[in-house]
C-alpha cells in the first residue's frame, strides 16, 4: 500500500467521498482515489475498516446507555413532575423500541436459519 492509501482508506471508511478523501487526506487526485476504488481488496479493505469504526461507536453508545438509564432512573424521582414524566416517557420509548429491535432480529434469525435448511 502506498504511503497515501491508509489515509484515503480511512476518509472512505468514514464516509468522505473520493475527492474529499483525495483531498483533505490522501493529498492525491480523486482520480487515483477512484482507481484504488476499482481495486477490490481496496474495497474490502475500506468496508472492514468501516465495520470496526461502527463497532467502536456501538460500544462507546453503549457504555454510554447505562449512564443515560441511571440519570433517567434518577430523574424518575424529580421534586418536578414535569421532569418525572418526561423521564418515564423517555424510558418507556427506549423499552419498546429495543423490544421492537430484539423482536425482529429474532424473526431474522428464525427466517435465516429456516433458509439454511432449506439448502
Amino acid at each position: 500500500m502506498t504511503q497515501n492509501k491508509p489515509a484515503a482508506l480511512l476518509a472512505l471508511a468514514r464516509g468522505a467521498t473520493s475527492e474529499e478523501a483525495a483531498r483533505e487526506a490522501a493529498g492525491v487526485s480523486g482520480r487515483t482515489v477512484r482507481r484504488w476504488m476499482e481495486d477490490p481488496d481496496f474495497q474490502t479493505d475500506v468496508r472492514d475498516t468501516r465495520t470496526e469504526l461502527l463497532q467502536h461507536a456501538v460500544g462507546q453508545l453503549a457504555a454510554g446507555a447505562v449512564e443515560a438509564v441511571t440519570t433517567l432512573r434518577e430523574a424518575l424521582k424529580d421534586a418536578d413532575g414535569r421532569n418525572r414524566v418526561q423521564a418515564a416517557r423517555t424510558l418507556l420509548d427506549a423499552v419498546l423500541s429495543l423490544r421492537e429491535s430484539l423482536d425482529l432480529e429474532e424473526r431474522l434469525a428464525a427466517l435465516e436459519a429456516a433458509q439454511k435448511e432449506m439448502h
